[in-house]
Formats: structure tokens, sequence, C-alpha cells
């Protein structure tokens, strides 16, 4: 397993929030915070070249790090892996190494493999960092940071009292895994994850949390409402009888979320699929915090590279 922390105590990458210490995790919290709340960004990393490594496609996730890296005063290097040497057969360790050799330091990768950003991290030279943008199935930490940065927004930074919901595909959510790593970690009462069966993982992704099939009951009550698409990009098989079905068990509308306490907030984290598992006016409404979490996005994403990269040597 990739070192996250190295021996002198620094956050060398930034791969899952799994193995990651709850102090680390806080911090980066606090200091995106005080980035949302308008803190003068300083150029900590001037003069560092980043590239946005990315194999798979991406809207919030690419342009957020883009524009993290450029308010702290970064070089960006944009790299696309439909326009690249990879479609004549490059392998993506030389990739890697290649543009590591032209003097990058900071590398954000994403990719459809599990475990495939912290093999490339292994590899990585000793003043090379490497934050994970989302691999396969596995981890997406940027995302589950700025989710729980979106709750304590809303709730506060005690999370004991919190009951949380995740619903939907959890089965090739790595969003999920993220949220579900952070929220224990930071001692949620209660978790609970509700979909169709087929759609639940069989390892133990779920330990530790209420688990049901019915939406109706899952909402009773809850803080906060995650909820996920239908990843059908990484199904092998088709999960669901149909987009309907899948809507009329598990799609959240005005009337479900009144289940929900009244000031609960909806999370989502994109891309959308409205009329399946959201609807417009959910999705538009007063108790969404989707925009919220996009704009958190570009401050966590500024508290990780700062984190991994300003010290870098």
């Amino acid at each position: 397993m990739t070192v996250q922390i190295d021996n002198a105590g620094r956050q060398r990458h930034l791969l899952d929030l799994q193995t990651l210490p709850v102090d680390r995790l806080d911090a980066l919290l606090r200091r995106a915070q005080a980035f949302a709340s308008g803190a003068q960004a300083p150029q900590a990393l001037a003069g560092v070249a980043v590239c946005t490594l990315f194999f798979e496609p991406s809207t919030r996730t690419r342009l957020s790090f883009q524009l993290a890296a450029q308010r702290l005063g970064a070089h960006i290097l944009n790299f696309d892996a439909s326009t690249s040497s990879a479609t004549k057969g490059e392998t993506d360790l030389d990739t890697f190494r290649n543009i590591q050799a032209m003097g990058v330091r900071g590398f954000v990768v994403r990719h459809k493999g599990d475990g495939a950003v912290a093999a490339l991290a292994a590899e990585a030279d000793a003043g090379t960092a490497v934050v994970n943008a989302g691999d396969g199935r596995s981890h997406h930490p940027t995302q589950g940071l700025l989710d729980m940065l979106t709750l304590r927004q809303a709730k506060g930074d005690d999370f004991s009292k919190l009951k949380v919901v995740i619903v939907g595909d959890l089965k090739h959510s790595r969003v999920a895994r993220s949220d579900l790593h952070a929220l224990r970690a930071l001692g949620c009462g209660e978790i609970r994850v509700c979909g169709p069966q087929s759609l639940l993982p069989d390892d133990d992704t779920l330990q530790g949390c209420v688990v049901t099939h019915d939406f109706d009951a899952a909402l009773d009550g809850v803080d906060a409402l995650m909820m996920l698409r239908l990843q059908r990009e990484r199904m092998t098989e088709g999960l669901v009888e149909s987009l309907e079905d899948y809507h009329r068990d598990y799609g959240l509308t005005t009337q479900r979320l009144g289940r929900a306490k009244a000031d609960a907030i909806v999370m989502h984290p994109g891309p959308m699929n409205r009329g399946v598992e959201i609807t417009d006016a959910v999705a538009d409404g007063a108790q969404s915090w989707v925009l919220r979490q996009v704009s958190n996005g570009v401050a966590v994403r500024m508290a990780a590279l700062e984190a991994v990269l300003s010290a870098v040597e």
C-alpha cells in the first residue's frame, strides 16, 4: 500500500480517505473551510507544474482542480487520454514517467481501474505528489471531503447526532465508499444505505450501516440525503428492471423528501440523471445543496493541493 504520510509526518499523496488519519482529514476540512469563507489564497504553488492526468471523462472534478491549482499559483497541464499517445499504445506508467521527466511535480489522476492511481503514486519520484481524482469503484477522496465540508456547513462539526442516508448505486460508486469512510471517521451517529439488492456491494463496504431496500423508511427523520446516479458505464449487466421502475422505487420526489427532517439537505455528486434518481423540483429546490457541493469542490481541492505540494522538495 502506498503511504500517504511520509516518515517526516508530511502528507505526500492524497489517495484515499480509508487510511488517512482523522486529524489530517479534519485539517483538510478546516483549511478548505477557510478558503470557502474567502481566505486569501497564498501563491503556495508558484512555479510548480501540476498535470490533470485524466484517463476518464470529467467536468466538475477536472475543472475545479484546474481552478484550485490556478488560485494557488501553479502552472496547469491538461492531459486528455483520447488525444494522447495512449491511443498509440503508450502505457499509463510511461505516460506518467514522461510527464514527470518534464519537471511536473503534481499529478491529479483519474482512472477507470481500481488501484490504478495508487500504482502510479508508488512509482513517483520523491518530490512528486499524486492526488486521486477517482479510481474505478474504489476511492474519490476529494469528493468525500467536499461532501463532509458541505455537511459541516449545513449541520455543524459534530456529526454524532446526525442521520445520513446514501441512496442508489452503491455497488459501483467510489463516491459512496469515500463518503462512508469519512462519515465513520467523523463519528456520524447513524449511516443508512438504501438501494436495490443488485446495486449494493457484497463486501465489507457497508459495515456499521443500517441497510434497507425500503426508500420511504430510509428517509424517516434523516438530516441529510446523498443521492447517487446509476453508473451504467461501470455495469457489466443490467442490474435494474428499467429506469422507470427505478425512479418509482428509489427516485427522490418532493413528496418523499417530506419524510425527512424539515431542514434536511439533499446532496448529489453529479452528474444528475434528472427524472431517474432525482426530480427537477428537488434538484433545484430550497433543500438542494448540490451547487454548494460544486463550489466547495474548489476549496477542498485547493486544500488538498496545498497540503501535498507546498512542501515538496
